[in-house]
């Protein structure tokens, strides 16, 4: 999802074609990085953001292997509440640089085909709300991104008007292409006091993670829910034990994006606090079976010469960088197919053994 706290960057008119699109955003990236990456950063913490546990110990260290921006993102984990989170976490100004060209701008027709392709995810995660309440007036979904859920749950929720909030251009696209009723640019501390008790269903579908302080999101969801409605939240589970197994290859690791990795229990133990009661959870329902695969893609990507980016130093890719990057990912083909069905082979099993790389909770304000 589309969500973050940076500030606003202007909007770029950039050519169509992609080598000059990548050339004209080259001058201002490397104005970005002329003097370093340390400045995209707060001071690093000496306790924990969940609990204020000073127990702290390092979990991962890695690079953006996504993007291949420069920079280098560390991972702590609370002994205490076992709460993840990017230390030293990324400043207002390093969260847009490494927003900026993922979800729009470069990178807005790619991304735009995955979310759209994941209609069978979207599904499930609506119906989750079904058996609690059938027939919900008005729903918002927050980190919205171009609104591709809103479509899928509207299948199911007929009657439901959907609106949108993400703080990218995306959610104006979604809004004109008539994918939400609403499409509200912004973030949802911010705009919480005007939608107050207006919504009878919230959703944050790998949204919590991206955002910077993920208790004020919660209090702020409450506060635009009716009394009585529901919160429904889908995170990436820190605690999987994929994420052991394949280390920085984990997807969901998604550095620099995701800043807060909360376990199921420090969760619920929060939303209790806001006067929420926890009416449902799931883990294997929530699994997405791509950790084996996008592993495989990611370390051959990784191994593979790098596609033109205004990022990189130096010019376009010659000759020779152009014919062996898509060489190499060729010849990865067999171990790309080989992950993806072990990953559907496994993918039954996976929350009863600890491996699903996600949890839903749906949660009732019941004050």
């Amino acid at each position: 999802m589309t969500t973050a706290d940076p500030e606003q960057a202007p909007a770029r008119r950039t050519p169509a074609r992609p080598t000059e699109r990548v050339a004209a955003l080259r001058s201002a990236y490397q104005a970005d990085l002329a003097h370093g990456t340390d400045r995209f950063f707060h001071p690093r913490r000496t306790d924990c953001p969940w609990c204020a546990s000073a127990a702290l110990r390092t979990r991962l260290r890695t690079t953006d292997l996504l993007q291949h921006k420069p920079g280098r993102f560390t991972l702590d984990t609370c002994e205490d509440c076992g709460h993840t989170f990017q230390n030293p976490q990324l400043n207002s100004e390093g969260l847009e640089f490494y927003y900026r060209d993922f979800y729009d701008g470069l990178g807005e027709e790619r991304l735009g085909k995955t979310f759209s392709a994941r209609t069978t995810v979207h599904r499930n995660q609506a119906r989750s709300v079904l058996a609690h309440n059938p027939a919900p007036r008005h729903w918002l979904d927050v980190g919205t991104g171009h609104g591709h859920f809103c479509t899928t749950a509207r299948d199911i929720f007929p009657s439901t008007t959907f609106d949108g909030l993400d703080h990218s251009q995306g959610v104006e696209l979604a809004e004109r292409a008539g994918r939400l009723r609403r499409g509200l640019r912004g973030l949802l501390p911010e705009l919480a006091p005007r939608l107050a008790g207006q919504y009878d269903v919230v959703s944050m579908l790998h949204y919590l993670e991206h955002t910077t302080d993920p208790s004020r999101e919660l209090a702020s969801a409450r506060q635009v829910l009716r009394p009585g409605g529901l919160l429904l939240i889908e995170v990436p589970d820190p605690r999987s034990r994929s994420a052991r197994l394949l280390g920085r290859w984990w997807l969901p690791w998604l550095q620099p994006q995701h800043l807060h990795l909360a376990p199921a229990a420090n969760l619920r133990h929060r939303l209790e606090a806001l006067g929420f009661t926890v009416v449902l959870e799931q883990h294997a329902e929530a699994h997405d079976p791509i950790d084996l695969l996008a592993a495989a893609w990611l370390l051959l990507d990784r191994l593979a010469p790098r596609e033109d980016a205004p990022w990189h130093p130096g010019g376009p890719p010659g000759r020779l960088r152009r014919t062996l990057r898509p060489a190499l990912l060729l010849a990865g083909a067999p171990l790309l197919i080989a992950a993806m069905l072990l990953d559907r082979l496994l993918a039954p099993v996976a929350g009863r053994t600890g491996f699903s790389n996600a949890y839903r909770l749906l949660a009732r304000r019941t004050t």
